[in-house]
């Protein structure tokens, strides 16, 4: 399978196929330039022209002319030479046209979305140079029939959601991603924030990758992200089984930071303090985690139960209010009334940052998933895996868990409309106070 479905992926032309996934910001999506007739001539056809002027050539290199089973992901590879202007088409056998995008090198083109199981285009690539004259190439291929095995691709967040500012965007897949097809996956990947922010995807698993700028996320940020792997190969016989979309905005940058020296939280808000508040953080034998973490859920009131986590003798079984997680270990931000006596002065709690009633609600009420918070000065590092740990990295360390190089300059407009899958889950942990 892998030989004959994945052969116009992995061959020569291979990078230059999926080189579309990384696009450039200011080439709009087209619905298909149309190209100049050039008489049904075959592809690499040279056009005439006056005398002395360059003579523009155009080749599809993939998928080539009369190819079978082709991944339904395809892109456009081409090349021209002493193309002043160049445009491609794609239509399907009732001759309608698919929209598309010309890569950043103008080497590729990717339609919009997946193409159509078991259908046939045809894509025309026409070159004109100095003296005016098209030329066009052509090729004309089918796609492969909708395949069994399909990978499942889900977003964490959906549609319209508002987050923090330290918000990583989460894709999971519902297999292993094999290591060498990482690099395809993420060529189909693509973020656009308002304002444009440097960025970058990294691998936490074969089964999920994360996205976070360089830093936190502009206060009022419009972001929208894209996976472009419906009918993409995954190894195996796999195939992606769908594209997705999602539109998420960021709310104003609430940041909280934590020390251990003073016992005090800071909350700050767009660069500005807007409070400060007494904590009570973890004991010497159960200390809360130094580093940056973000808000994983919300629970107006919820029960931790940790007998099973600390035994007969340290368990207990407690109503919370006002509950914040921030590790999968079970740390929360959450009110604890049987130690407001001791916040501002002493570490009693078995980890999470204690705070009254009061302070409490009024931070349930003003944070969002999301919200960043650091906490200095313990005796426990964070471990990164440990909740989103995104932030608790360096931005040298982030990068080296993407699949490919890092390049500052790429953007991508992934405006095509997609319909997301369903949000993913998170995973549970037992909670400690």
């Amino acid at each position: 399978m892998r030989a004959t479905h994945d052969q116009l992926i992995r061959r020569g032309g291979r990078r230059r196929l999926f080189a579309a996934g990384v696009l450039a910001a200011a080439l709009a999506l087209t619905s298909a330039c149309t190209a100049s007739g050039d008489g049904g001539k075959s592809p690499g056809w040279q056009g005439g022209g006056g005398e002395g002027a360059p003579k523009a050539t155009a080749t599809i290199s993939e998928p080539v002319a009369d190819a079978k089973d082709v991944p339904a992901s395809t892109a456009i590879a081409f090349s021209t030479k002493d193309a002043k202007k160049t445009s491609v088409e794609l239509k399907d056998s009732a001759g309608e046209a698919v929209e598309g995008t010309l890569s950043a090198d103008g080497n590729s083109w990717l339609p919009a979305g997946a193409l159509k199981y078991g259908e046939t285009y045809t894509a025309t690539v026409t070159a004109t140079g100095d003296d005016g004259k098209p030329a066009s190439a052509t090729s004309t291929f089918t796609t492969m029939a909708k395949p069994a095995k399909q990978v499942r691709i889900t977003s964490f967040l959906g549609d319209g959601q508002v987050v923090g500012v330290g918000m990583p965007l989460i894709v999971k897949f519902s297999r292993a991603v094999p290591e060498s097809y990482r690099d395809d996956v993420q060529r189909r990947m693509t973020v656009a924030s308002t304002p444009t922010q440097e960025g970058i995807w990294h691998w936490v698993s074969p089964t999920e990758i994360r996205y976070r700028p360089k830093e936190f996320w502009k206060a009022g940020s419009t972001i929208k992200y894209r996976v472009q792997a419906g009918g993409l190969p995954l190894g195996s016989g796999w195939y992606g089984r769908a594209d997705l979309t999602v539109d998420i905005k960021t709310g104003p940058a609430l940041i909280m930071t934590v020390d251990n020296k003073t016992k005090r939280m800071t909350v700050t808000k767009d660069g500005k303090v807007i409070k400060t508040l007494p904590v009570s953080l973890g004991k010497k034998s159960t200390p809360s985690s130094s580093g940056t973490m973000v808000v994983i859920e919300k629970l107006r009131k919820t029960v931790f139960d940790t007998f099973e986590e600390l035994g007969p003798e340290e368990g207990y079984r407690t109503k919370i209010d006002y509950a914040q997680r921030l590790t999968w270990g079970g740390e929360f931000i959450h009110a604890a009334p049987w130690s407001e006596g001791q916040q501002g002065s002493v570490n009693v709690s078995h980890g999470c940052v204690n705070v009254s009633m009061k302070d409490g609600a009024w931070l349930f009420a003003n944070t969002r998933i999301g919200d960043p918070i650091t906490v200095k000065g313990t005796e426990r590092k964070l471990a990164n895996g440990n909740g989103w740990t995104d932030w608790n990295m360096s931005w040298d360390e982030y990068v080296k868990g993407s699949a490919l190089p890092y390049d500052p300059d790429a953007t991508a407009d992934p405006s095509p409309e997609a319909t997301p899958d369903d949000a993913g889950e998170s995973p549970s942990a037992e909670p400690t106070a």
